[in-house]
């Protein structure tokens, strides 16, 4: 008796091809799965840095503070912040004073503070936030 194994839908089966029918009345010796099969997960790290490393290094892209402009700096209230905290203080400030439209969350109704970080614009789609901020980032 012969065993072919095959991969069907996420489940390993096996399919027993006999030699002849009185093969059939032969047990064997293995029952599958056996009893005491058990797998083990194995833990692996994308990079072997450790912790002291990881925590000395220096913030970069995105998480580096840079300066910002004027107009930047009247809602979020320091001369130089990271894109990611800048976002943070601007939905901060988005939901503090409810300027979400109340038909449709993802329109911003824009108060005298974001007109002036959005271009004079008077509603924004949550989508050209991040966009809309870059020119404030000073080179």
């Amino acid at each position: 008796m012969a065993f072919v194994s095959t991969f069907i839908s996420g489940e390993l089966s096996l399919l027993t091809v006999r030699a002849s029918a009185t093969s059939s009345s032969v047990k064997h010796p293995y029952q599958f799965p056996p009893s005491n099969l058990h797998f083990a997960r194995t833990v692996t790290f994308a990079s072997t840095s450790n912790q002291a490393t990881a925590s000395q290094r220096q913030p970069r892209g995105i998480m580096k503070p840079k300066r910002i402009s004027p107009e930047m700096q009247a809602l979020v209230g320091v001369p130089e912040i990271s894109r990611t905290q800048a976002l943070k203080v601007i939905w901060a400030h988005i939901k503090e004073h409810n300027l979400q439209k109340p038909s449709d969350k993802k329109v911003i109704i824009c108060d005298e503070k974001l007109k002036n970080i959005f271009g004079g614009k008077d509603e924004v789609g949550f989508l050209e936030i991040a966009g809309l901020i870059s020119p404030h980032f000073l080179k």
